[in-house]
């Protein structure tokens, strides 16, 4: 990966991020005689370039933009998307809670824009290796070029795979993937595949929209036996206006966007323990008419 740029000063290259006083964002790579135009007139990058990071430059327009290097958040929140992002705060728990570190081994299905992929990356630094697996050639393409322009190069510590999960992660040496995070339809799909190649106590998190995914996911852990009993959450985020005595939440919310799924691989040929939560009536009877009516339908 291309080494980041911890002086605190603007160099040609950086990626900088100009916010106006009405904080409309806008996104420039610095180059020595180029120009950023908007309707308040024109900046010239060489009156950025050598300036402290957390600036603010005046357009000829007399618009003041304050200047920073965009974070990973602002990077994912604008870029060009083939699916639907991981977003921040979903892409924070999941590295947090698979407890993803320097080092690890990841295994990620699909890659879908990138968004979550730069997250696992940067967690497992270069001595780690994060394998993605993508089905649609487009998303793949879509990502590289996001990833590519996030670390300014494509990172040595990262591949895509074009393919299906299932049948391509069988060519990883068994027992050795550290963390394994799913973003895809059908995830349970992949538990079997996936409990040969992760090792003891690797930990496996999927990211699924809906309830029945959710349920499908849990319940698929759950009868495949080599796995503690999996947990399941849904993490909301609500911002506050804060302005002098005005103290409220936001009239806008990031509500539901998805469900995390959690469980960690046994050791060989260990039962785990009896759950001792009986289950509510009628929830064995509402599974089996589930399964039922999916099998019907496929």
């Amino acid at each position: 990966m291309v080494a980041r740029n911890v002086s605190g000063v603007f160099t040609e290259g950086d990626r900088v991020q100009l916010t106006d006083v009405k904080a409309r964002k806008h996104t420039i790579v610095l180059q020595h005689g180029n120009s950023f135009y908007t309707n308040h007139g024109s900046i010239a990058h060489d009156e950025i370039i050598g300036q402290y990071e957390g600036c603010t430059v005046t357009s000829t327009g007399n618009m003041v933009y304050l200047a920073l290097r965009p974070l990973l958040t602002d990077f994912v929140l604008s870029m060009p998307r083939g699916a639907a992002v991981v977003y921040p705060k979903d892409a924070a728990a999941i590295v947090g809670f698979a407890d993803v570190y320097p080092g690890a081994v990841v295994v990620e299905a699909g890659v879908g824009s990138g968004a979550l992929t730069c997250s696992l990356i940067r967690a497992v630094g270069p001595t780690g290796r994060v394998h993605s697996y993508e089905r649609r050639e487009d998303f793949a393409k879509i990502a590289t070029k996001n990833i590519t322009n996030f670390f300014g190069e494509t990172p040595q510590n990262w591949s895509v795979t074009l393919g299906s999960l299932q049948e391509e992660v069988l060519s990883l040496p068994e027992a050795s993937v550290d963390r394994v995070v799913l973003d895809m339809l059908a995830p349970w799909e992949c538990v079997e595949p996936l409990a040969q190649v992760i090792r003891p106590g690797g930990v496996l998190i999927a990211y699924v929209a809906t309830t029945t995914q959710m349920s499908n996911m849990v319940e698929t852990l759950r009868r495949d036996k080599r796995w503690t009993d999996p947990e399941a959450q849904e993490l909301i985020q609500r911002p506050w206006h804060v302005e002098g005595l005005a103290v409220r939440p936001n009239h806008r919310m990031q509500g539901h966007t998805g469900f995390l799924v959690q469980a960690r691989r046994l050791a060989p040929n260990t039962v785990l323990p009896p759950r001792r939560i009986r289950p509510a009536k009628g929830a064995t009877e509402g599974l089996e008419a589930l399964g039922s009516n999916e099998e019907a339908s496929s």
